[in-house]
């Protein structure tokens, strides 16, 4: 989960028309200057809370890891700051844990886009050559408030995700 926040984090800052929501009252668009990536949880005794992993884009991932691990154990124990739990500019709701292979994830009020991550698969995939192999692959959904993002950038978006993800996952580490 750290590292997809990290990913998430480090790629929304080269896109921050897509780290954007409306204000309060609908009346405008806001842009953050923070990237702050809510992290959907749920609760032992039902219901979800988002922990937010501040400032995700430029926080080390050995620092994102032991954050996320205090947050998640101080989440489930009811014992979050409200700043802790309201402060997201983007959130991230990944269910891959659970062998879930697609959803569509609902978008929270005050933010303007949100990720559903599903399981990595062995899938079969084309290469550009023809050839055919056995890759592993996790769908993605992201759910956009169209009134602030575009569907262009937000394609771009992804697009970008997927490229660090498959071909640069290493630069993550620092």
């Amino acid at each position: 989960t750290a590292l997809l926040a990290k990913a998430v984090g480090v790629v929304l800052a080269r896109h921050p028309q897509v780290n954007a929501a409306t204000s309060a009252d609908g009346s405008a668009m806001v842009y953050p200057a923070a990237v702050n990536v809510a992290v959907a949880v749920a609760m032992e005794d039902g219901g979800l809370i988002t922990p937010v992993l501040a400032n995700a884009d430029k926080t080390d991932i050995h620092s994102l890891a032991r954050n996320w691990a205090d947050l998640v154990s101080r989440a489930r124990s009811k014992q979050l700051q409200p700043e802790e739990y309201s402060t997201g500019t983007f959130t991230l709701s990944n269910l891959g844990m659970f062998g879930v292979d697609r959803f569509d994830a609902i978008l929270p009020p005050g933010t303007g886009a949100i990720l559903a991550v599903a399981a990595s698969r062995p899938t079969v995939v084309g290469g550009k050559d023809g050839s055919i192999r056995v890759a592993n692959q996790m769908q993605v959904n992201l759910t956009c408030d169209h009134r602030v993002i575009y569907g262009a950038d937000a394609a771009a978006f992804l697009k970008d995700l997927a490229q660090l993800i498959e071909t640069n996952p290493e630069s993550l580490a620092f």
